[in-house]
């Protein structure tokens, strides 16, 4: 094993000891929002976070969390630690596989689709990935299911743009428009020509070549999600909606079906990779429509 290889296994295993500290937080955050949503809008009792672990056969694995409960009608919250060897065909598309095709991943992501259509959808996932080259990757995006909320200047957008433009510019100015530029050029539909939704950020490949810089941005991109979109959700989770709301929220989820089963590169990385089916497919929203 290379020198380089071992420096990039250890800096795994600290990117993976803050993104499950990170899937903690978020555990307590939703579950607090579970228990806040007023029960004449949500009935039953407040849900809570089932974790359950999982083996890969090539290698690792991970904790996948999911929450279906008054408020959050699906929730995925996951965790995962796969190593292993590439494949000849990933291992010539990833830097520094090519003479040696063993690889670490480690992450955290999240995808949560509320009951109420009156409250954003909200995806989030930040990634350290390793052969004898490591860097970061990830971002987060908010899908308003609701034609009024579809506009980046309506306020739920623009505060969640604005958290994370103030985790970018935290290391450089220049971070934002690139990365919020790269997220709406891949959440979109091109067979639709039509945005997923309000967008975000998006970063992959990340390398700056200062990686306590790059780990330090990449927890701050959590912490901003972390902070923002229980405002948004505490905002929005006392307004009542109609069925038409709730009609074009199941329609609007299937665009969000269509991308990540057509588009989406972490769902096709974590396939052809031999992650956990559940984990990778529970992005999917619970009930959808379309026309």
């Amino acid at each position: 094993m290379s020198a380089d290889t071992l420096v990039c296994q250890e800096r795994a295993a600290l990117a993976q000891a803050w993104f499950e500290e990170l899937r903690d937080r978020f555990v307590v955050a939703f579950e607090t929002l579970e228990d806040e949503a007023p029960e004449h809008l949500y009935a039953g009792a407040p849900g809570r976070f089932e974790l359950t672990p999982w083996l890969r056969e090539g290698g690792g694995g991970g904790v996948m969390g999911m929450l279906r409960g008054r408020f959050f009608e699906k929730c995925g919250l996951h965790i995962s630690q796969v190593h292993g060897v590439f494949t000849p065909e990933i291992a010539a598309t990833m830097p520094g596989a090519a003479d040696d095709p063993r690889f670490i991943a480690t992450g955290v992501s999240l995808i949560a689709h509320m009951v109420s259509p009156r409250v954003p959808a909200v995806h989030m996932n930040t990634r350290y990935l390793a052969t004898s080259k490591g860097w970061f990757g990830g971002g987060a995006d908010l899908t308003p299911l609701i034609d009024e909320q579809r506009d980046e200047q309506a306020p739920d957008a623009a505060l969640f743009h604005d958290a994370l433009r103030r985790a970018c510019d935290g290391f450089d100015a220049d971070w934002h428009p690139r990365f919020k530029a790269a997220c709406d050029e891949y959440f979109f539909l091109p067979h639709r020509g039509e945005a997923r939704g309000v967008g975000g950020i998006f970063y992959d490949r990340h390398d700056s070549g200062d990686w306590e810089r790059d780990f330090a941005f990449t927890q701050a991109v959590g912490e901003a999600v972390l902070d923002v979109f229980p405002k948004i959700a505490r905002h929005r989770m006392t307004e009542p909606w109609t069925a038409a709301d709730r009609e074009e929220q199941l329609v609007r989820r299937g665009r969000y079906v269509e991308f990540n089963l057509l588009y989406d590169r972490g769902t096709m990385f974590g396939l052809k990779t031999g992650g956990n089916i559940d984990s990778i497919l529970s992005s999917m929203p619970p009930v959808v429509r379309w026309p």
